[in-house]
């Protein structure tokens, strides 16, 4: 018996965000099997062990996963593995380092980031250059990090072509490449490639690896490909209070969802709710999918008032004021009872008078 108290209804589904997603009942279970008797702290236990394993059969003999809490955290601590103190990381100005981490790579990691306009929240070879340059010039921050998102901040996916231009191109001018994968399962699944199609095969160096908007509890991975790409990532993570004491349960869940194929029917499951959606919507009048849908989040321009409705009823975030843009995204838990209900909502707010 226990004295917690539900304190919300289950059964209540919003499109803000796949981390308002509860916990997969597959990772559930192993947080409960990894439970009892004593392990070792600080990642010297068993299940932390056999994950290296299990990250190497998805990215290759040389990977090396480090478990962290969180997704900042892990973008903090394999930024600040890549960099000295003089060097800077360019991006692209939708990047989530730039826009929603609080400030925290170069407050955390103090370094300089550089940001790149984009049309697509996509980095190209050629818009890398626009910030990759004044190399050796002590009056600017050096360029030595590239790093991208994968699905993108704004939906959109790298190709495995695309992301091997990129590492080609940073590695020639003497720099790395970082990709930050909250998402890189939906990616994965949306291309239908292996994780390492666009990581290891193509030159990532560094990869922040998303397990919480997969269905996990919490837990990210910061996964080590060039092994010459960081240093001193052991104690950086600890400085930067990423350090479980109790890893073993970071670690079962990630075992629980890479060991067997549950990443990728989670991600494929939440992309398809994600199409469901725009499917349902795009012919309603008035309604402007303005994105193409390649993952699990979908775009919309809806006039104010009827977003302001809509929000009383689901939640969901504005992307831009200033266009009416909304962002709805979909999870693991998404069914299409909740999508059709949301799209009939839609459908009766853009019909009702202002």
């Amino acid at each position: 018996m226990t004295d917690a108290i539900r304190r919300h209804d289950p059964l209540v589904k919003g499109f803000a965000s796949d981390n308002y997603a509860g916990v997969h009942p597959e990772i559930l279970q192993a947080i409960a099997l990894a439970n009892g008797g004593h392990q070792t702290a600080y990642g010297d236990d068993v299940y932390t062990a056999a994950l290296q394993e299990v990250f190497r059969r998805h990215f290759g003999p040389a990977a090396q996963a480090w478990p962290m809490f969180n997704g900042t955290g892990a973008n903090v601590v394999a930024l600040r593995s890549m960099t000295a103190h003089w060097e800077a990381v360019v991006c692209a100005e939708s990047a989530h380092i730039h826009t929603d981490e609080g400030g925290a790579p170069e407050r955390s990691a103090g370094l300089k980031l550089l940001p790149v306009a984009t049309p697509d929240g996509k980095l190209t070879p050629e818009l890398i250059d626009r910030q990759a340059w004044g190399f050796g010039d002590e009056h600017r921050a050096q360029p030595k990090v590239v790093s991208i998102t994968q699905t993108t901040e704004l939906g959109t996916l790298y190709t495995p072509e695309e992301i091997g231009a990129i590492c080609d191109h940073a590695h020639e001018l003497g720099m790395v490449v970082h990709l930050d994968g909250a998402r890189a399962t939906n990616a994965a699944a949306a291309l239908d490639v292996p994780l390492r199609a666009f990581t290891t095969d193509v030159g990532v160096d560094v990869l922040s690896f998303g397990g919480t908007k997969a269905g996990l509890m919490f837990g990210e991975a910061v996964v080590v490909l060039d092994p010459g790409a960081v240093r001193g990532l052991r104690y950086l993570r600890k400085s930067a209070m990423q350090l479980a004491s109790k890893m073993r349960f970071v670690s079962v869940q990630f075992e629980a969802l890479l060991a067997g194929d549950l990443w990728l029917r989670n991600a494929r499951h939440a992309n398809a709710m994600a199409l469901r959606l725009a499917d349902a919507v795009r012919d309603v009048p008035g309604v402007e999918i303005p994105r193409p849908v390649q993952a699990n989040a979908v775009f919309a321009i809806l006039p104010r008032d009827v977003t302001e409705r809509l929000q009383k009823r689901f939640r969901f975030y504005t992307w831009n004021e200033a266009t009416g843009e909304v962002r709805w995204m979909t999870a693991f838990d998404t069914t299409e009872a909740d999508v059709d209900a949301f799209a009939a909502a839609v459908a009766q707010e853009m019909h009702s008078p202002a």
